[in-house]
């Protein structure tokens, strides 16, 4: 029996792109109770194709499809970015009310330091924050209270901050998961320069946030900086709370 029969079928993270969300799905993979995928979304976005259990999606509508017939049949993680849009999610109340939408955010200074130096033609929507926040409200819309967790917990106290989203979501804690071997993940293959730390990595923690202190007085960045940092707040203060150990 999988370890996760009495938790959620369909249980998808949401994040701006660089808010360590991969070693988060990382930690969910090595739980060993669910299929993990990674990114569908944004892959059907960026590649015009997204496979779900052998099957190709081409559109928003038949990959949420594919999640939730896959989800029937064995307990589904999907990690997902927001550097694209996602318009169809939106309205989808079937997929928003029957799958357990939580997101990982990041203070925006860290996240688009790391994001531009992987892409330096960076553009503003795909810092990802506001379309975030459009998911989250999404979700509320459709009647249910979204789990948001902040990455800085993630990494700082691993073992409290993966408790307690467990506990928020219907899991069992699994404390094993938190360490690991290093691996490219399936799935990564097609993006993997942007995964190579965690490709690598053998647990979770902390690592330096180059150029976050250069954001803000950034010509460029500084004004894509202000533009999302209130969506990052507004996100942040509907965070779980983890108690100081």
């Amino acid at each position: 029996m999988p370890l996760s029969e009495s938790g959620p079928r369909l249980l998808v993270l949401w994040s701006p792109p660089r808010c360590r969300s991969t070693a988060f799905a990382r930690m969910m993979h090595e739980r060993g109770d669910f299929t993990v995928l990674h990114e569908p979304f944004s892959h059907l976005k960026d590649f015009g194709t997204a496979e779900v259990a052998g099957v190709s999606c081409t559109d928003e509508r038949t990959l949420m499809d594919e999640l939730l017939s896959l989800a029937e049949r064995t307990p589904v993680f999907v990690k997902d970015t927001t550097d694209f849009h996602y318009p169809v999610v939106l309205t989808a109340d079937d997929f928003l009310r029957e799958a357990t939408h939580t997101f990982i955010l990041r203070h925006p200074r860290e996240a688009i330091a790391s994001h531009h130096r992987l892409n330096p033609q960076l553009t503003r929507d795909e810092i990802g924050f506001a379309r975030v926040r459009e998911i989250h409200e999404a979700v509320r819309s459709a009647g249910s209270e979204p789990v948001v967790i902040d990455s800085d917990d993630f990494v700082d106290r691993p073992e409290a901050t993966v408790r307690a989203y467990c506990r928020a979501v219907g899991l069992e804690f699994l404390p094993q998961a938190l360490s690991w071997s290093p691996s490219v993940l399936s799935g990564w293959e097609k993006t993997l320069r942007w995964h190579t730390e965690v490709a690598a990595s053998t647990g979770v923690k902390r690592r330096p946030s180059a150029g976050a202190t250069e954001v803000e007085d950034h010509p460029v960045l500084g004004p894509y900086y202000r533009y999302h940092l209130p969506h990052y707040h507004w996100l942040r203060e509907r965070r779980l709370r983890i108690a100081e150990s």
